[in-house]
């Protein structure tokens, strides 16, 4: 099956464990990397324009190719957290076919399904990957957010947002 298959959003969201025999966890190592405790003075968001569903494969590749810019350019001055979490399990009724599949396939009988992967529901407007840099990292974080939205199976738009407002050094601060 392609991926295609499951990247519109039907139905309910099916994310009972308990009755999915042997579904394979994420594929995704880590959902933050970087310095997490440095201060930043600028958030760069991959925001998500449509609604789908991202499965963990897809959301795994986004990381790893917006990690591997950051790391070469940016060294450690940076901090990346991958926001939606893969609940959603997905399922396939795998049918047999070649030479002799009439006689080992059940079409629709008993067609739950095992479970093949899982993936994120998005809606539209919502934060996918979140980088903070300082002002000198802002362009390598918005190419390599770039980059990791080729990965992904929806249009994306790229936002700066300043956090931390940019210190004066000939403004002083007042006396407590």
């Amino acid at each position: 099956m392609h991926a295609r298959n499951y990247r519109p959003v039907r139905g309910q969201a099916y994310t009972r464990k308990k009755f999915a025999k042997g579904f394979p966890p994420p594929k995704i190592v880590k959902f933050t990397m970087g310095d997490a405790q440095a201060t930043f003075e600028y958030e760069v968001n991959l925001i998500a324009l449509k609604q789908a569903q991202i499965r963990h494969s897809a959301l795994e590749a986004a990381r790893i190719a917006t990690n591997r810019i950051l790391n070469d350019e940016l060294i450690s001055e940076y901090f990346m957290r991958i926001r939606p979490y893969p609940h959603i399990i997905l399922r396939e009724n795998k049918m047999i076919f070649g030479a002799h599949a009439d006689r080992l396939q059940q079409g629709m009988r008993r067609s739950f399904g095992s479970a093949i992967g899982t993936a994120a529901r998005v809606k539209p407007s919502q934060i996918l990957i979140t980088v903070k840099v300082n002002e000198n990292g802002i362009e390598t974080a918005k190419k390599s957010l770039k980059r990791g939205s080729s990965k992904l199976p929806i249009p994306c738009n790229i936002t700066v947002k300043e956090i931390l407002p940019k210190k004066d050094p000939d403004k002083q601060q007042p006396e407590l």
